[in-house]
């Protein structure tokens, strides 16, 4: 068990630490993992919430830096261009202007955002401490949250789980149910017209 709850551990550190760099994936869904494998005991629910928030705040900050070192050379790369688009980082970069505290506050609900807001924010200067506490007070609520919620109700999540695979299989069954209906109609449509042919 100890051993699974170090894997459990290092898998969500490193993908929570890849969604920071802008991996294509929702944190929210790595942080619904976390909660549902503390659920099943893989995990422990406290320490999981300590390595995601870490996770969470290295990723963010490890953006910040890149931005505030590398940042003009960085956006040169097609593949930065490609997850910080120039459109983008112009709003991020206005918003940031206007509201810098509440954007990088509400940053880390908006998935999309999220890396611009970071890298923008290391990029335009903006001191450290101010981009961690306000990162860092949104992840306290966010984080917890989730991993709690889906720990605690892992029960009704386990029963949504079953539901939604039943009706997977319900779907799939009613397709391939589909397909043999229309194809024996054809088939004897086709059978008809043969015999009246002849």
């Amino acid at each position: 068990m100890a051993q699974n709850g170090s894997i459990s551990y290092i898998v969500i550190f490193f993908l929570l630490l890849a969604c920071g760099f802008g991996l294509p994936m929702p944190e929210d869904i790595i942080l619904f993992s976390a909660g549902l494998m503390s659920y099943y005991g893989a995990s422990d629910v406290h320490i999981m919430i300590i390595v995601c928030f870490a996770g969470v705040m290295i990723g963010d900050s490890a953006v910040y830096f890149l931005g505030a070192k590398y940042g003009k050379r960085i956006r040169k790369i097609s593949i930065v261009k490609k997850i910080l688009p120039p459109k983008r980082m112009k709003i991020v970069r206005k918003k940031l202007h206007e509201q810098g505290n509440k954007v990088i506050f509400a940053a880390r609900f908006m998935p999309g955002f999220r890396a611009p807001v970071f890298f923008s924010s290391g990029l335009l200067k903006l001191p450290f401490q101010i981009f961690a506490f306000y990162d860092g007070l949104a992840a306290l609520l966010s984080v917890p949250t989730i991993v709690y919620v889906v720990y605690f109700f892992g029960e009704h999540v386990d029963k949504v789980i079953k539901v939604i695979k039943q009706v997977q299989f319900g779907v799939i069954g009613a397709i391939v149910t589909i397909v043999l209906v229309v194809s024996l109609k054809a088939w004897w449509s086709y059978k008809k017209q043969q015999e009246l042919e002849n």
